[in-house]
Parts: C-alpha cells; structure tokens; sequence
C-alpha cells in the first residue's frame, strides 16, 4: 500500500506544522498520520531536531560482506533501469539498503553525492528512525509500506532541502525485509510520480527474485526427483529454505519449516517427526525416521522475542531439539496477543484485538491456518490460543513504543499506552 497525502500541505506551511508539533503545540494543520507517528516515536527517543544523531559508517570489510550476502546485489541493474524514466540523474540519488537501514549502494552524480555526504548519507552509514529522525529509509523500515517524505516532514532540520521516497523490498519465498529502495533529490524539484514508480519498481524486483527462486527449485527437483525414485520410503527434496522440490511417501507439501542455522543430521520437524537430513546441490535430502507424534516428544517451550523494533522470531524447543522462525508483522501480532491471553481467543476477538473489527475472522482464520502448518503442535484451536502444556515466554522491548512499532493493531496500541503509564 502506497502512503498518499490526504490533501498535500503547501510546502512553505510544513516547517510551521513541524515546529509545532515537536513543541507539543497545535500545528496549523495536522501532519499526514504517517509522519505525526514517526515524529512522535523519535521525539520519544530524545533526538536532536536540528542535528539528529549522525551515523558512524561501518567498515569496508563489513559493507562488502553485506553486499555478498544480500540477494539484492543482482538486481542493482533492474532497479537503475526502472528508475531511470523518472529521477533525474543530474539531480537525484537512488539508494538500495539492507534492511538493517544501512546505505549498501547508492548512485548520483559527484554534486549530488557531495550534498549527501554532509548529511553522512554515504555507503555503510545506518538511516534508521532511531539515528536521523523522519525519513523515507528509516520510516518504511517502521511502517513495512511504502513512504515518502517531503522536506520539512523530515524531522531533523538539515534534511529539509531533500525529499525522498522510499518502498520496502521483501523476500517473495518467506516475507522477509531484505532492505529499502530510496530514491532522493531536491524537495523544490521531486516529481510526484516518483513514490509510485519506487513502489512499482520494487515489486517487479520482488517478482524477479520470486521467479528466480522457483528456477532454483526446478533444478533441484532435476536432481532430487531420481534419487528420491531409487530410494523409497518417505523422503522429501527442499531447498535451503523448506520449499519442496521433490516427495516421495509423503502427501505434498508445499513447504517445511526448517531450524534455523540447519545442519546435516537428525532433527526433529514440527510437520513430520524425527528426520534425517543430508546435503544436495542448495538444498536438502530430508528422510522421515518416525512419524510426527506430538504426544511422545511435545515441544515444551515456546519463546517469542518481540524485543528488536523490526525482527521478531518464535522458538519452539523440546526433548526432540529446538528450532527457530522469523515472523512477519501479522504474525508477531497474532503471537503477542495468544501469549498474553492463554486461556485463548475466538477468531473474533483475535479480528477485533488486531483490526477493530470483530466480523473479520475469515483473515483470522486464513492466517492463524498458515501458522499452525509450521507450529503443529503448538497452536491449539476453539479457542485458538498456544497448547496448554506449554512453557510460553514472552520477550518484550524495554521501551513501550520498541513493542511493534508499526503496529495499528489495537491490542498492541492498548498494550504500549499501558507499558508508557508511569
């Protein structure tokens, strides 16, 4: 969803509304809600409004390991060239972060990178909220969304001579944020068409790593599907994410949770038991030893470590082993309110508790069904609520407005009011 203005404050007015606003008093006019939240957030955080908190850059050696590990390296030359129609080479800058916020590309002319350099706009540098206020990098972090921000709407005063717009880039295989596409110029020059092309250049780059993931599997399933024919039994091929590629003995799944930091060995699967898993060519043999059975070897802990503002993971551990999955926003959501309500919710109340509308369960339902294929044994239903044999920890941030920070969802809104209250 595109971040739209609900009619654009005249530019010469905004600095007037920001000012305002960081004193605590009433603005002219009210700020879009998406940059009132973000300035609240950093106000919170004690950030100098006229400087920031400028960011160290990390070393060369650092940024190059970034670089090689990011699966945006080789889509550099797709997003140049979807950008290229609309921002002005002579006057703009396109960054690509990772999605710690950290500068792991950008592109201008000498001008324009010198501009940006004054501002520590430079490789390796961190644009997260937290560092540099208001921002199109660290604000579509927060938010998962695409975002743009207009000079004054930035809320360290430096920047106010840029605008920027800024869209997530999200792995199609699992939904995890791999960074940000930036493009920044001049606030008196930007063309308003620029954060829909942003936007829609980051989906057709999410589209190419979907359709390059699938080639992936393809190969592997060239390999895999002879082997698992001579060897019988219950066996599976998947990638080094889960996704199958090849079954046999099996009813198809599409894909398997796998533990985190996986390895060669036995390991127990929530989705079928005690297993066997060998390496193939970027991906895994996995033969099934036993068959999943819950009531032998029950996972005995739960810990959801919501404590990072833009990663949050569930680990399960039991007499079988441990595994760990990173979760989505949704899902962080959902898990949060089932950890504090262990006697369980309807999928009413769980629609209520995260859009305010309790007629919505049929979303409920669709995402609490993704879940409990990769928590069996877990997450119990009627009420959906966390099964009652287990030892459930919850860890939160240390600052109430650290818990979800983009979160709309108004459990989590009542659960950060109540946390902040003295």
């Amino acid at each position: 969803m595109v971040t739209v203005n609900r009619g654009p404050i005249d530019e010469v007015l905004l600095p007037a509304v920001r000012d305002a606003a960081l004193a605590g008093a009433r603005p002219p006019v009210p700020p879009r809600p998406v940059i009132g939240q973000s300035w609240q957030r950093v106000r919170l955080r004690g950030l100098d409004p006229d400087r920031g908190r400028p960011p160290a850059p990390l070393p060369t050696e650092e940024i190059e390991h970034r670089r090689h590990s990011s699966p945006l390296a080789e889509l550099l030359p797709q997003l140049r060239e979807g950008l290229a129609g609309v921002v002005d080479a002579d006057r703009h800058l396109l960054v690509v972060t990772d999605a710690d916020g950290l500068l792991l590309w950008r592109e201008g002319t000498r001008p324009v990178l010198r501009s940006a350099d004054r501002l520590e706009f430079r490789v390796g540098a961190a644009w997260r909220e937290e560092l540099v206020g208001t921002n199109g990098i660290g604000t579509a972090l927060v938010e998962r969304r695409p975002v743009q921000v207009r000079s004054a709407e930035h809320f360290v005063r430096t920047h106010h001579a840029w605008t920027c717009a800024a869209a997530p880039l999200h792995d199609p295989r699992d939904g995890r944020l791999l960074g940000v596409l930036n493009a920044s110029g001049p606030a008196a020059s930007f063309n308003p068409a620029t954060l829909p092309l942003v936007t829609a250049v980051a989906k057709v780059a999410e589209a190419e790593l979907r359709a390059r993931h699938w080639e992936s599997v393809d190969r592997l399933r060239t390999v895999a599907a002879p082997m698992l024919a001579r060897l019988g039994g219950r066996a599976l091929a998947v990638d080094r994410d889960g996704w199958t590629a090849a079954v046999s003995g099996l009813a198809p799944v599409r894909r398997i949770a796998l533990p985190k930091g996986v390895e060669a060995g036995r390991v127990w699967l929530p989705a079928l038991g005690l297993c066997v898993l060998e390496p193939l060519p970027d991906g895994w043999l996995v033969r099934v030893t036993e068959p999943a059975a819950p009531a032998e070897a029950p996972p005995g802990r739960v810990v959801l470590d919501l404590r990072r503002p833009r990663e949050w993971t569930v680990t399960v551990s039991g007499a079988a082993g441990e595994w760990a999955k990173e979760l989505s926003p949704r899902h962080a959501e959902l898990l949060y309110v089932l950890a504090r309500h262990r006697s369980g919710r309807t999928a009413a109340q769980l629609a209520a508790d995260l859009f305010g509308d309790s007629s919505r369960e049929v979303t409920v339902r669709a995402e609490l069904s993704r879940m409990r294929r990769t928590l069996a044994g877990v997450l119990g239903r009627r009420p959906y609520r966390f099964a009652d044999h287990l030892d459930v920890r919850l860890l939160l941030p240390h600052r109430a407005e650290d818990l979800l920070p983009a979160s709309r969802a108004p459990a989590v809104l009542a659960a950060r009011r109540a946390a902040a209250q003295p």
